[in-house]
């Protein structure tokens, strides 16, 4: 099991891209595999509504959310059409402004990533601890909404990208 570290409200959070060898392990099909899990697992969640209800529209976002992690991973530029010119971590980001995320829903997101994580094969357990790092750090700038009751965006700090 990964751990978790809870967002603090206005803390720099240090993160780095994901391997670019995690996507090659992959492949472009394999990416869209554990993907798809992972958004199957979503739809089952207590954060289910945060997404669309209707199949065909919650396909749609799996499509499309498989696109940014292939991107985002070091594969072909499939996604920033979608970011509209915008920074793909500014854009997604800021994309996550319009729902109330709380630690819970963060938890919950995270869980469903690590049970697709822990069903993927094929990939040495290093890059799906890759993997997990990226998603647990970036995960922290979506959280708005903190137990006190108070909301707080993150900034997008591209200086918060280390290498």
């Amino acid at each position: 099991m990964y751990d978790i570290e809870v967002t603090v409200k206005g803390a720099p959070v240090k993160w780095k891209l994901p391997d670019p060898t995690f996507y090659e392990a992959l492949g472009y099909e394999g990416m869209k595999d554990l993907m798809y899990r992972f958004y199957d697992e979503i739809y089952d969640s207590s954060i289910s509504h945060f997404f669309p209800q209707d199949e065909e529209e919650f396909a749609k976002v799996k499509e499309k959310n498989a696109l940014f992690f292939i991107e985002i991973c070091g594969g072909p530029r499939v996604y920033e059409e979608s970011a509209h010119g915008n920074d793909l971590n500014e854009y997604m980001i800021r994309l996550h402004d319009d729902f109330s995320i709380n630690k819970k829903a963060r938890f919950e997101w995270l869980g469903c990533m690590e049970t697709a994580l822990r069903e993927t094969t094929g990939v040495p357990q290093a890059l799906k601890d890759d993997f997990w790092n990226y998603l647990e750090k970036f995960s922290k700038l979506t959280v708005n909404t903190f137990d006190d009751g108070s909301v707080y965006y993150a900034a997008y700090e591209p200086g918060d990208i280390v290498s």
